[in-house]
């Protein structure tokens, strides 16, 4: 339109100064009941449904309910999205899936302790084998005796390393790496409940759950260095062994959804899902405050800034205008990514958003409705911000000559 970018860039900061106003103007919903789990899972069930469409009642009912097990009882804001983990395994179907309360490893134990109650956890972050020696060494032999008697001191300090963790009321051993055979024999001996982690990072995750110390070194941990669980007891899950640390101290209340389903793929992609869910939770505990959802609210600020940009003087009216049309881009990519006609569903959007900023697209009908009653919400935060940032990327483009 010949227009100079000095215009358009005065429409666009005229434009997004209007948007933020609109927005906080918008017809909107504030929870109060955060802890009760239809609230939570009205409130987060739009944002699963954008990644696994199908599966959002069932899927938003877990990580509410995982969520409100996690949450402090005192101030909801301490709620950690660490403390909702999720363990895929594979096999079963998606509607196999289950909460538990505490922490998921897929290890067995080593011994034949499969339970214990209110037990002590230590956490060693090295290998649970004898120490061999730095150099090499020639040890010569006279008779069978010499060669009976050759490991005996070690195994013995060995043992009484172990013996000592039994006296000190320890029944949960976590090992990193490898777990020698002579260790599994000391810790059955002693009825000691041993559980091996290839991976530093879950290593880590269950010192955090217990509340323990990892220790490098085998000595016996100090009372501050030990873990306290109220319960870990061995599970089979379609063939997988699984490890449940279970502790309901305030501080570190675990929840782990077990998420099953017969491909990796399939997997991953809920798992994102979940992700985009626990996050959602977050951001409603610093915020409760939603907007509807199915692209009304950016038709509807689409519209207004339309109606504003014929109030303005200049050239810069263009560049309103266009910043209005802008939102437009929402619904539409909505209906043609559910495979209806744009234009149509604009048109009966932008006639009933005159009356309420609550009109949108049901992506599972194709009709236009209240997305308010049909409880398809956005988080309002998370609407703000990204409106904000966006206006901010586009605005600096443009002031850059």
């Amino acid at each position: 339109m010949g227009l100079h970018p000095s215009e358009i860039l005065i429409g666009y900061e005229k434009a997004a100064a209007k948007s933020i106003e609109l927005l906080d103007t918008i017809d909107s919903y504030t929870s109060t009941k955060l802890r009760e789990q239809d609230e939570l899972t009205r409130m987060i069930k739009s944002t699963v449904a954008s990644k696994q469409f199908g599966l959002e009642d069932f899927l938003a009912g877990l990580i509410a309910k995982a969520a409100i097990h996690s949450m402090p009882n005192g101030n909801i804001a301490g709620f950690s999205t660490d403390n909702v983990r999720v363990q895929k395994i594979l096999g079963g179907g998606i509607y196999d899936s289950e909460v538990v309360h505490g922490m998921v490893v897929t290890r067995g134990s080593m011994t034949s302790v499969k339970h214990c109650t209110d037990c002590k956890v230590a956490v060693f972050n090295t290998n649970i084998e004898m120490q061999q020696g730095e150099t090499k060494g020639t040890v010569l032999m006279k008779n069978a005796e010499d060669l009976l008697n050759y490991t005996k001191g070690e195994e013995d300090a060995f043992e009484s390393w172990i013996k000592g963790l039994a006296e000190a009321g320890i029944s949960v051993v976590v090992g990193s790496g490898s777990m020698s055979e002579l260790a599994q024999h000391f810790f059955e001996k002693y009825k000691i409940y041993a559980v091996k982690i290839m991976s530093k990072w879950e290593l880590k995750r269950i010192a955090r759950a217990v509340g323990a110390t990892p220790i490098v070194k085998l000595v016996t941990p100090s009372p501050d260095e030990l873990g306290f669980a109220n319960e870990v007891s061995f599970k089979e899950i379609s063939s997988t062994w699984c490890t449940v640390f279970r502790r309901d101290q305030e501080e570190n209340k675990m929840a782990t959804i077990l998420l099953r389903g017969s491909t990796t793929a399939m997997l991953d992609d809920t798992e994102r899902a979940i992700d985009n869910g626990v996050s959602t939770v977050k951001t409603l505990i610093r915020n409760a405050k939603v907007v509807a959802g199915a692209g009304a609210s950016e038709l509807w600020i689409g519209q207004q800034i339309q109606k504003f940009s014929k109030e303005q003087p200049g050239l810069d009216q263009y560049a309103v205008e266009k910043f209005g049309v802008a939102f437009e881009v929402i619904p539409r990519t909505l209906a043609e990514n559910s495979g209806l006609k744009a234009e149509k569903v604009l048109a009966d959007m932008y006639a009933k958003c005159v009356d309420s900023a609550s009109f949108g697209i049901d992506c599972s009908d194709g009709e236009v409705k209240n997305a308010m009653e049909a409880s398809i919400v956005d988080s309002w935060e998370t609407k703000t911000w990204a409106l904000k940032l966006c206006f901010d990327v586009v605005i600096t483009i443009l002031r850059v000559d």
